[in-house]
């Protein structure tokens, strides 16, 4: 790409803070408002074409909605030429990364499943995360630990070894998730991602959104405002009302992907095929296989082929 990449991190990454390491330093790292526009700004006044990447993964629908509300604040000479990317990943991608990690512990270990504490959503979703990296893998104990959250992780850690596992392996689901030092009977099964397969699937985001905006001038922006529109209670307006089913889409069945993967296993690969996942024909351990629509893209690494 010429041009900045601005990354925006927020609950999952410690407002980017934790990206640092992860991304290479030609990556601007932003936690978002003020930062962002003063990024944007720098850029055009420039000359320099502009890619924002929500970089969640999955569980912080609003970081993508808040992202695009921001941009609009920019004026029209500001907005030309920026573009916002796709999220970075979705919780489909975000399962499928966490279930290769535990392709690599020992099936006696039990899996706590950690990261830092969002909204009641977004730590609800960890459970269910976690209730699918168990579903299709081969460890018996798959618990969730939320860092500023309950349960934390040594309550986490407590109740894998009530249930009899001899040690803990905590699986990061975030981006700012440390290793638990210090912490009696525990592991670390981290990095989440490589920082190579997470340049990657940067790039990928990148290249899609400037396609994209080349093509029909879409710039991501009104598609992104919608983001968190299903992130939240369901409520109702009694008897005579209507209801709001404010709930997650695609809970159950197949999702959808949209990936790329890591040359060196980390799952699938969120970039540029439509994959769907079905749970009762998936196997029982490693990322599932995924069945192509006819014309994909080919993935550019899947976790379990050999790298082309």
């Amino acid at each position: 790409m010429t041009g900045r990449v601005i990354a925006v991190g927020g609950h999952e990454s410690d407002g980017a803070a934790a990206l640092t390491g992860v991304l290479g330093p030609e990556v601007v790292r932003v936690s978002g408002g003020r930062e962002l526009v003063r990024e944007v700004r720098s850029a055009r006044a420039g000359g320099e074409r502009v890619c924002v990447v929500p970089m969640t993964l999955g569980r912080d629908p609003s970081l993508v909605a808040d992202t695009a509300r921001t941009l609009l604040a920019l004026d029209a000479s500001e907005r030309a030429g920026t573009v916002l990317a796709e999220p970075f990943a979705t919780t489909a991608h975000l399962v499928g990364w966490l279930r290769t990690l535990a392709t690599r512990v020992p099936a006696d270990r039990a899996l706590l499943v950690t990261a830092p504490s969002g909204d009641p959503f977004s730590d609800a979703d960890l459970f269910r995360t976690a209730r699918l990296v168990r579903q299709y893998g081969r460890h018996r104990t798959v618990e969730v630990a939320l860092l500023g959250g309950d349960p934390g992780l040594a309550e986490g850690v407590r109740r894998c070894r009530a249930l009899g596992a001899p040690r803990v392996v905590v699986l990061p689901a975030a981006w700012a998730v440390p290793e638990p030092t210090g912490v009696p009977h525990t592991e670390y099964g981290g990095p989440l991602l490589s920082a190579s397969a997470a340049a990657g699937v940067l790039a990928s985001r990148v290249r899609e959104a400037q396609d994209r905006y080349e093509r029909s001038g879409d710039d991501g922006v009104a598609r992104a405002l919608a983001a968190d529109h299903d992130h939240g209670h369901a409520h109702s307006h009694g008897p005579d009302g209507h209801d709001h089913d404010h709930g997650h889409s695609h809970g159950h069945g197949h999702s959808h992907s949209h990936g790329h993967g890591d040359s060196q296993g980390a799952g699938p690969d969120p970039g540029g095929d439509h994959h769907h996942r079905t749970p009762s024909h998936a196997p029982r351990s490693g990322a599932e296989p995924p069945v192509r629509h006819q014309g994909a893209a080919p993935d550019l690494v899947p976790s379990h082929r050999s790298p082309r």
